[in-house]
């Protein structure tokens, strides 16, 4: 029952602990003592390094760790034409800690030239023996992450008015991705989350959102970026609960949004986080399509340095097979370790002890 493409039983969503060296140099980058082309240096000697670590714990797929990145969606956005990233007056609301002040506008026309992170994709695939694995943030965050006014009206009517270009560079990208060799990318997603969440809705309908309708709204945004997706490459997505400095922002089972997101959209997986009370009970899975989609499950969490024990692992992951077909499960940790530069509150050697785990459990439960 091991799988020979992506999602793997053994997977992971996609970023590392920073390593020492690379937080020096943005830290010295940040205060002018180095040059952006001096960082790229130590970035290009570092991510190889992690690179190596993700093949010797055995998994399938590696990624760059998003080594490069200062956070896992505002680097990605920065980079589409018209969207630019702007020193806001606060930053995301997380539980009692905020992150770095930052917002996000769209100047005009929203598009997909020449994106940086096409050349990140190329170094990764030049120095990995396993598949390259990308990720990049969803466009729905993209929408929702827009307050009152943050679109140019003489492009837009209003912040609904993005959708149509939105898909359409999505569409460029994915494209690009794939022509540069990518056959496994990966949508990082918290808006799901937060349709789950009635404190995060309530947040949402008082910045104006028409909230009644973004399921909608979002499943078709999402199957338009998508529709041209070669036959040969993978999407998945990763459903976050909100994940910094081992905080984390949104409550609610997938209950509201399930039917929906596993059903309507056409994503080939689901990265779905189970590591607390907080993500409800395995029932929403029930909603899987029977057939090749495949939920993996993330039981072992990126917030702890604790090991989780292989036996309540293995209990979860059965718990979860009453719902929906072993066969259409996989395992990975929850969300990344550091979905910003700051990191989660663990140590590189109980990361890597994580993810030894999730290829360990994956093969005692389907076979090497």
């Amino acid at each position: 029952m091991k799988r020979t493409t992506p999602p793997f039983r053994a997977d992971h969503v996609g970023s590392y602990l920073r390593t020492a060296a690379i937080t020096e140099a943005r830290a010295k980058r940040d205060k002018g003592l180095i040059s952006a082309a001096d960082l790229k240096k130590i970035e290009d000697q570092e991510i190889p390094k992690v690179i190596k670590k993700q093949e010797e714990v055995g998994l399938q797929c590696a990624t760059d760790g998003e080594y490069r990145r200062m956070f896992w969606h505002f680097d990605f956005y920065d980079g589409l034409d018209n969207v630019e990233i702007y020193e806001h007056d606060h930053g995301i609301q997380f539980q009692g800690v905020q992150t770095k002040p930052k917002g996000i506008r769209v100047t005009g026309k929203i598009d997909f030239s020449n994106h940086p992170m096409l050349e990140h994709f190329k170094f990764l695939k030049a120095h990995t023996k396993v598949m390259p694995k990308m990720c990049i943030p969803s466009p729905t965050v993209l929408h929702f992450r827009l307050e009152p006014g943050a679109v140019d009206k003489k492009t837009y009517a209003n912040n609904d008015a993005i959708f149509s270009d939105l898909s359409a560079a999505y569409r460029k990208g994915v494209k690009a991705f794939y022509d540069a060799g990518c056959r496994y990318l990966q949508f990082d997603d918290t808006a799901w989350a937060y349709l789950c969440s009635d404190v995060e809705m309530k947040k949402a309908k008082e910045r104006g959102m028409n909230t009644a309708t973004l399921i909608d709204d979002y499943t078709r945004v999402i199957n338009d970026s998508i529709k041209d997706k070669p036959a040969d490459m993978v999407i998945t997505t990763h459903v976050c609960r909100g994940n910094f400095r081992s905080t984390w922002i949104s409550s609610g089972g997938y209950e509201p949004v399930a039917e929906k997101m596993l059903g309507a959209c056409n994503y080939d997986g689901y990265f779905l986080e189970y590591d607390s009370e907080r993500a409800g009970g395995f029932e929403p899975l029930r909603f899987l399509p029977k057939g090749k989609k495949i939920a993996v499950v993330g039981v072992i969490t990126s917030k702890s340095g604790t090991l989780e024990s292989k036996d309540t692992v293995k209990r979860r992951i059965d718990e979860a097979s009453k719902f929906a077909p072993l066969e259409q499960l996989a395992l990975s940790p929850q969300c990344g370790f550091a979905s910003t530069e700051e990191g989660n509150v663990l140590t590189e050697e109980q990361q890597w002890a994580k993810m030894r785990e999730v290829v360990e459990v994956a093969e005692e439960i389907w076979g090497k």
